[in-house]
């Protein structure tokens, strides 16, 4: 069994749910509630896509180049962290994604799935957290299980997001952007000291 509430915080942290509405809001204002339902679920259905490939396939990827996967776990957990550090001291995730809304045309897949759900942060995630060679199928599929959990929740929120941006306004889904960012900053650290603890048989 994998730690389902320590899973379910970096995914969380990594995908953002809370930090999507506003830039929902901004990437669907054109839109009426019809469409803006369909746009939620193209977005959330494409994010869940692009995760389950990486953590189908992304460990494959890495073993045909010949990557051993604690060196991408440290090189991973050093990006994880660089990301982080954007989280809390540069623009928030709905400061800078919304910017992206203006060149977009495909409203659903950029910049909602990519990169405000299905970020680089998650992608990497959703290889380090399901190892073959530390977690069984069973456990993989739990993870992935987690991640579409996440999803499903940002989906909900998105559908609310009116609702909740009128609530928590930008300033604050800006704060809980900037507190994942520590909580992802820690789990980073953690990835990259794990990394280096199998590489060299510590």
């Amino acid at each position: 069994m994998i730690d389902y509430i320590s899973v379910f915080i970096f995914f969380f942290a990594v995908i953002d749910p809370v930090g999507t509405v506003p830039v929902f809001i901004a990437a669907t204002s054109q839109f009426n509630e019809k469409e803006k339902r369909k746009i939620a679920l193209q977005a959330a259905g494409a994010a869940a896509l692009i995760l389950l490939f990486f953590i189908v396939a992304g460990e494959l990827i890495l073993t045909a180049i010949d990557i051993p996967l604690p060196a991408f776990e440290i090189a991973g957990g050093i990006i994880l962290f660089l990301f982080a550090l954007t989280m809390i001291f540069g623009d928030s995730k709905p400061d800078t994604e919304m910017q992206l809304v203006k060149d977009s045309t495909e409203t659903a897949i950029f910049p909602l799935a990519v990169p405000s759900l299905a970020s680089p942060g998650a992608m990497l995630a959703a290889v380090l957290l399901t190892e073959n060679s530390s977690f069984s199928l069973f456990q993989q599929v739990q993870t992935a299980g987690v991640m579409l959990s996440v999803l499903f929740i940002a989906f909900i929120l998105m559908l609310a997001a009116s609702w909740i941006h009128r609530f928590i306004g930008n300033s604050g889904a800006s704060i809980i952007s900037k507190v994942m960012g520590m909580i992802l900053a820690a789990v980073a650290t953690n990835s990259v000291l794990s990394g280096i603890k199998v590489y060299f048989l510590l």
